[in-house]
């Protein structure tokens, strides 16, 4: 469901009549606000038909990416030939992924009937889990990740090396005031209710 519920976004003259009523509104940052949800509603909108094709979630590719990502970094150590794949607990992954244990509980359901994962309890430790990626999982992710490069690269063609650096770099700045503003209480919640 996309993020941004209007067709047609409002122009910037529009948005100055507006900031004549709402003086908190900066005009430049709505825009700029706007359109960084209606961008990432389209990108998300492109991924996510490829996904749907291919019979995965967004959360569930996540998950697989999640365990290929520390089986790859266990393969790459020199060390690392041979060595079984990084086994991560639930509640790692929840943590990794950003959302709830009940929520990782759900996806691996559905990834472990469909063969992707498997989660076994720790030898050393019966009260602990661990989930694996299985030949199935990395299987699916060497046969789907080739198309889905393609298509963050052919979303991303627009633009020059340069303006992509330009962009994570401006993006960051915008995650790291999001961080900022995620962690205070907001006014709302500040005011003594009467």
């Amino acid at each position: 469901m996309p993020h941004l519920l209007i067709k047609d976004l409002p122009r910037y003259d529009c948005l100055l009549k507006a900031a004549k009523e709402f003086p908190d509104l900066d005009p430049s940052a709505a825009e700029a606000f706007l359109h960084l949800l209606r961008t990432g509603d389209e990108v998300f909108s492109v991924t996510d038909r490829s996904m749907v094709e291919h019979h995965i979630s967004q959360g569930r590719f996540g998950v697989l990416m999640l365990l290929w990502r520390s089986t790859a970094r266990c393969a790459a150590d020199s060390l690392g030939a041979g060595l079984p794949m990084d086994p991560r607990t639930p509640a790692e992954l929840a943590d990794a992924a950003g959302v709830t244990r009940a929520t990782m509980t759900g996806l691996l359901d559905t990834l472990e009937r469909d063969g992707f994962v498997k989660r076994a309890p720790d030898p050393d430790d019966r009260r602990m889990i661990s989930v694996r990626l299985t030949a199935v999982g990395e299987r699916f992710l060497r046969d789907f990740l080739p198309g889905h490069f393609q298509t963050i690269t052919a979303l991303m063609s627009p633009l020059s090396e340069s303006e992509r650096k330009t962009l994570v770099g401006l993006l960051g700045k915008i995650q790291q005031q999001a961080a900022v503003l995620g962690s205070v209480k907001p006014v709302s919640a500040l005011v003594a209710v009467g």
